[in-house]
């Protein structure tokens, strides 16, 4: 297993150098950590699952324009290692596609000719902030976002010729620029422009057919989120006339996977654009008894015309608040499946959930994430009769 070039300095991957079953043994210690830490009862942990694929498998990044000391040469990468204000170049990283690396590259040396200066997260001025690229796994699309603030002009032109220049394995077709003013050192978008070509891509995931927008949330690794999406709704026996409601569900990826075997889905999301394309996507792909809800999970929930029989949890890595756990509760639907990329906040719930009725039956974890510490977890959760 040869090391990565930038191990030393990058804060992306943790476990560089690290042997695969190692890996794998530190997070499913980790799982079995935070259950029995937790106290969590549990019928059956089903250990976890190495991922499909080890290397080139993250199909986005988000690169920062910034420097490694104060008053030297521009640089665009990720952050160092215990040193968030420095940026360190990542050009041959192991874990992305090739042509992320050549991107980069060219990316670069593009705004270093122009004499671009760089935004100052202390200052706040400048004009470069990041770049994005994202990929279709299964289309060999990619989208090219550079975002940058309003104090300065993009030669748009010149850096959409750079780009198409570049000798891909992939083809290029979205060219996009984001104008972010934020304070915050997320990306935020004020105005999105483009540049040439679409602001999105396409991506097949479950034989269903996806638009991912700019910024909506989608999995990073696809063979692998591929894999659990199907074995968490294999979970559930029986679709036959079920009613399934799916929580945070993004731009609708497992409501669609859901809505060929149940009777009817609704998708709640927060963010307008993912549900704006969920809605898209559900009807590209024929679906008709799927709909989406833009909207806090708290405050929709409320708002909902039926009582499902099945509910699908997929929530940031900060899992679920309890305000939204209770309302989740007083559903009452007897099967929940509960989805996580963090194992401390999957126990936190299901510790809840558990006290008010709902037993793990199963629970398994995935590696979707190889060389970093990140894994996600899956549990399905059947309701005590009689809440006992």
């Amino acid at each position: 297993m040869d090391v990565c070039a930038h191990a030393a300095a990058c804060g992306g991957c943790a476990y560089q150098g690290v042997d695969y079953e190692t890996q794998l043994g530190f997070k499913n210690d980790e799982v079995e950590r935070q259950l029995r830490d937790k106290g969590i009862d549990f019928g059956e942990y089903l250990g976890i699952v190495a991922s499909p694929c080890l290397y080139r498998y993250r199909n986005k990044m988000e690169y920062t324009f910034g420097d490694m000391v104060k008053g030297g040469e521009m640089l665009l990468g990720m952050h160092q290692k215990k040193k968030f204000m420095s940026i360190v170049p990542v050009d041959k990283c192991q874990i992305v596609d090739e042509d992320f690396n050549k991107i980069l590259v060219a990316v670069l040396k593009f705004c270093r000719e122009k004499g671009y200066a760089f935004y100052s997260k202390k200052t706040h001025a400048g004009f470069l902030r990041h770049l994005i690229i994202r990929k279709g796994d299964r289309t060999n699309e990619v989208l090219v976002n550079i975002v940058t603030s309003s104090q300065g002009n993009l030669s748009d032109e010149e850096f959409v010729e750079v780009l198409l220049k570049i000798k891909l394995n992939n083809h290029i077709i979205g060219i996009i620029n984001t104008i972010d003013d934020g304070l915050a050192d997320f990306v935020n978008c004020d105005e999105l422009r483009v540049l040439w070509g679409r602001e999105y891509y396409n991506e097949r995931v479950m034989g269903l057919n996806f638009k991912v927008g700019a910024f909506s949330f989608f999995q990073t690794n696809i063979p692998a989120a591929e894999r659990l999406y199907t074995e968490a709704i294999s979970m559930i026996d029986d679709f036959s006339g079920k009613t399934a409601l799916d929580l945070y569900c993004g731009t609708g990826t497992i409501s669609q996977a859901l809505a060929l075997k149940a009777e009817r889905v609704a998708g709640i999301e927060i963010s307008q654009e993912a549900v704006i394309s969920a809605k898209e996507n559900a009807a590209g792909n024929g679906l008709s008894n799927c709909e989406f809800v833009a909207g806090d999970v708290f405050e929709s929930m409320e708002k909902l015309d039926f009582r499902p029989d099945v509910i699908v949890l997929d929530p940031p890595r900060a899992g679920v608040q309890s305000k939204a756990l209770d309302r989740i509760i007083e559903q009452n639907a007897p099967e929940i499946v509960y989805i996580s990329c963090n194992p401390k906040t999957f126990t936190e719930n299901l510790y809840y959930l558990q006290y008010y009725g709902y037993y793990p039956e199963k629970i398994k974890a995935y590696d979707n994430f190889p060389f970093t510490r990140h894994c996600e977890c899956v549990s399905y959760l059947r309701r005590r009769r009689g809440n006992e």
